[in-house]
């Protein structure tokens, strides 16, 4: 599987050609890059959409990509009419439903076989959350949790690329700075207060949290403009993150 840390290995906007490829690793490695960004905000959906208990909703993830392979679902993803994860989104739900009607779940792998998901992980995060059910009552809710967690998990797997390339380079304190500062940090903390921290000027400080804020931004718009289904939607979720234009 292509771990969240590493570098995507495809070039850009590549994603659902290579899923579509006759060769078998390289179909693979595209699919992994899918499931590993989609999975989660699949789970979580499906759990709370249809009130599933954790482990129906594993079965109902794992079940779904070995769908989405199967029935070559990719296939027929058309970018002029949606983007790629409301096309997934509404995939899910249709498997989901037909799934539980016919009451025949069952654990399938199909080429996600070695992959091992970390579904305790995704049960904390809920609930850390501590998500109202009641505040998920109309459709218009959940299919906000879904872009949510979506952007949660592009995020995610991308500090953790962020974090291996600071340790790759030797930059580590950039990345200490970035995840005291950016991720962790209180409102009130100031860029003295870190200089202080770390035993270094406001100077150094400004400057490797201006780097890693620069390469945190290349690494996500790399993953993003791979995981969109053309380079309209990429413009405009780009825009939309981090209110750059890319034309």
């Amino acid at each position: 599987m292509t771990t969240a840390g590493k570098s995507f290995p495809l070039t850009r906007l590549s994603l659902l050609a290579a899923a579509r490829s006759q060769d078998a690793s390289e179909r693979a490695r595209a699919l992994d890059i899918l499931f590993a960004s989609y999975w989660k905000p699949v789970y979580k959906y499906i759990r709370l959409k249809f009130s599933q208990s954790p482990q129906d909703a594993q079965d109902l993830t794992q079940g779904f990509f070995a769908e989405l392979l199967e029935r070559e679902l990719l296939s027929r993803f058309n970018p002029a009419r949606s983007r790629l994860r409301t096309y997934l989104r509404l995939c899910a739900d249709s498997f989901a439903l037909n799934e539980m009607k016919a009451a025949s779940r069952q654990k399938r792998g199909g080429e996600f076989a070695h992959i091992a998901l970390d579904f305790s992980a995704a049960e904390d995060e809920l609930c850390a959350q501590a998500i109202d059910p009641a505040s998920l009552a109309s459709p218009e809710s959940l299919e906000d949790l879904f872009e949510k967690e979506w952007i949660r998990s592009l995020f995610s797997s991308s500090v953790e690329e962020l974090r291996g390339l600071c340790e790759a380079r030797g930059k580590q304190k950039a990345f200490q700075l970035f995840e005291a500062y950016d991720l962790c940090g209180e409102e009130d903390m100031s860029y003295a207060q870190l200089a202080a921290s770390f035993s270094l000027s406001l100077t150094e400080v400004n400057n490797q949290l201006a780097w890693a804020r620069r390469e945190f931004r290349r690494i996500t718009l790399g993953r993003l403009h791979v995981l969109c289904g053309s380079e309209e939607e990429f413009s405009r979720e780009a825009k939309a993150l981090f209110g750059v234009s890319t034309e």
